[in-house]
């Protein structure tokens, strides 16, 4: 029974800390985001050590924009194709989510946080995916990176 107390107010303790996206918060998406780890529904982590592509997110003030794999390359630049992802941030009952659409399919995802530096969404199968904020990998000829 104790153990029971405890647990529930644990659970209570994290789904009260669970960041409110706010709309000013949107902005913070904008940019590029490599995966560091998916979090599955029985609690089980897979972590990405390296990724070959990030995600890049560009939302506008309106709430729509769109989202697209790109391959970042030792000299700064990113492969690209014109494949893309439309993106609609929605609000409701509290919490913020992202619709996407293309010709083929459409889907949601939960936004969980996001912030300068980290980004978690949630999909319909309760699997949480953590990113963190990337940016190009400029290497000069001598190996260091600039910057």
């Amino acid at each position: 029974m104790i153990n029971t107390l405890r647990i529930l107010v644990l659970s209570l303790f994290f789904v009260g800390c669970q960041q409110k996206i706010e709309p000013t918060d949107i902005s913070k998406l904008n940019g590029y985001w490599e995966i560091e780890k998916v979090v599955f529904d029985d609690g089980e982590d897979k972590d990405y050590k390296m990724n070959e592509s990030y995600d890049y997110f560009e939302i506008t003030k309106n709430n729509n924009g769109i989202r697209k794999k790109v391959m970042p390359q030792l000299d700064g630049s990113f492969l690209v194709n014109d494949a893309y992802e439309n993106v609609v941030v929605r609000f409701k009952e509290g919490k913020a989510f992202l619709d996407y659409s293309t010709p083929y399919a459409k889907w949601s995802e939960e936004l969980i946080a996001v912030s300068d530096k980290e980004l978690v969404v949630r999909n319909e199968e309760k699997k949480e995916y953590h990113y963190k904020k990337a940016g190009p990998i400029n290497l000069t000829s001598d190996g260091e990176k600039t910057k």
